[in-house]
């Protein structure tokens, strides 16, 4: 069964080794197209993210050092890999192509200059969230104490977002902000995050949170991060299911998908270590939804989903 998989960090990772690691089948990436292939992942959104310690002066370049690496490393090296610039690119992919689209996890990288960000689009981001786990121009982050929500500057990038048929990303965001992005934005998701009731983790949606991005026509991918699975003791792929389980109480059984978080991680739900386990994981949902739902869950319902095409 093919799946959608909204988020991982192998970006981050290829830019760092600076031409060391092959896309095509390096170990340390948990999401090398070998393992895609395995896995039957049909779509790899790729994330830049950008180190908070970096100098604030140099965290454009070290986005566009990010991008340089996925036209690089992860598409001209390998022409199965296929970018998705445009919502009907899904529809064009072939038997044996994986799509790759890049997403923005934080605005950091752009400062207060929106010039930076429809540069950004051009180079083709669909999905940006405007934190990380920190503060920034746009709006407070999950980890920051204070608890924010979008600041001026943080509306226009969603406005901007809105305009551009651009995904608004909610998955680090301090929950005021999340509210803020919920009256706002025209295409939220979360791209990876569980449920709080289950799991009491920052990062995790409450009810409240959860339903409100049903209602909205927004997606929850659930995340494969240990942490936010299960609060002690080791996470199986049957404590994931619960979470799925949950966000389909609330009523979003066809608005539910994947983001797995590889190579963002550095621990893993038992069987669920890479990309290429992933058919472990469809396997086990199998035994307690529908197909017809479990197909939902990998890649109908982002399908679904997605804006219409610019």
């Amino acid at each position: 069964m093919h799946v959608i998989d909204l988020h991982c960090d192998a970006l981050l990772k290829l830019s760092e080794g600076k031409g060391t690691l092959r896309f095509a089948d390096a170990p340390e990436l948990q999401t090398n197209k070998q393992r895609l292939k395995q896995g039957e992942v049909k779509v790899q959104c790729f994330a830049i993210f950008i180190e908070p310690e970096i100098k604030s002066d140099q965290k454009f370049q070290a986005a566009l050092d990010q991008v340089d690496s996925f036209y690089e490393d992860v598409l001209r090296k390998n022409p199965e890999m296929k970018q998705l610039k445009d919502w009907s690119d899904f529809d064009r992919l072939q038997d044996g192509e994986i799509g790759a689209m890049l997403t923005l996890e934080g605005v950091d990288a752009i400062g207060n200059d929106l010039a930076k960000l429809r540069t950004l689009y051009r180079l083709g981001v669909r999905s940006v969230g405007l934190t990380w786990n920190n503060a920034n121009l746009a709006a407070d982050g999950a980890g920051e104490p204070r608890g924010g929500g979008l600041t001026i500057f943080g509306k226009d990038v969603v406005k901007l977002n809105n305009e551009n048929q651009v995904l608004t990303d909610v998955s680090h965001l301090s929950e005021k902000a999340f509210w803020d992005v919920i009256e706002l934005a025209k295409y939220p998701i979360a791209s990876h995050s569980n449920a709080k009731a289950l799991c009491n983790h920052p990062r995790n949606l409450t009810d409240e949170q959860a339903r409100a991005m049903f209602k909205k026509g927004g997606m929850v991918h659930v995340v494969y991060h240990p942490p936010f699975v299960k609060a002690v003791g080791m996470a199986t792929t049957e404590d994931l299911i619960r979470h799925i389980d949950h966000f389909c109480s609330l009523g979003g059984v066809k608005q539910i998908g994947f983001g797995s978080d590889f190579d963002g991680i550095s621990t893993f739900v038992a069987g669920l270590e890479d990309a290429s386990k992933t058919q472990n994981f469809i396997n086990t949902l199998l035994k307690h939804f529908k197909e017809e739902e479990v197909r939902g869950f990998a890649y109908q319902n982002f399908l679904d989903h997605r804006p219409q095409t610019i």
